[in-house]
């Protein structure tokens, strides 16, 4: 499917599993791109959960209509750590400043939940629906 050049979106756990390896376990990832998943440091809160801001790295169709520091909904133990950083388009900062949304071609994900993000989470949903429909 991915290799057809269909799109994919994964959302929190679906966008760890787009990479190769994770601290939470023995199991492999898709490895659809280069990277693990790390746990978030100690120094915070875990899970991480409620309203952070998404710093735009790169700007996406994917993010189109999405301002720099709009407030996106996060629950989650681990993050992404990608080895190409030019798949980021987005970072949140919690403790430690992680990629909150990647994309590269066909495959997009963010590591907040766009569904229980309100205007925002509706536009990117929307914006990747676009996408499908080219």
């Amino acid at each position: 499917m991915v290799k057809n050049g269909s799109p994919v979106l994964g959302i929190c756990l679906g966008m760890q599993l787009f990479f190769q390896e994770s601290e939470e376990g023995k199991g492999e990832g898709l490895a659809l791109f280069q990277g693990k998943n790390v746990k978030l440091p100690s120094s915070v809160k875990v899970p991480h959960m409620g309203w952070n801001t998404l710093r735009t790295v790169k700007k996406n169709a994917f993010l189109e209509g999405v301002k720099d520091g709009s407030y996106a909904y996060f629950v989650h133990s681990l993050y992404p750590v990608p080895m190409d950083r030019d798949i980021i388009c987005a970072e949140t900062t919690y403790g430690v400043t992680f990629a909150s949304t990647v994309a590269k071609q066909n495959v997009y994900g963010t590591q907040f939940h766009p569904e229980k993000s309100g205007k925002i989470g509706l536009r990117i949903l929307r914006n990747f629906v676009e996408t499908v429909g080219r």
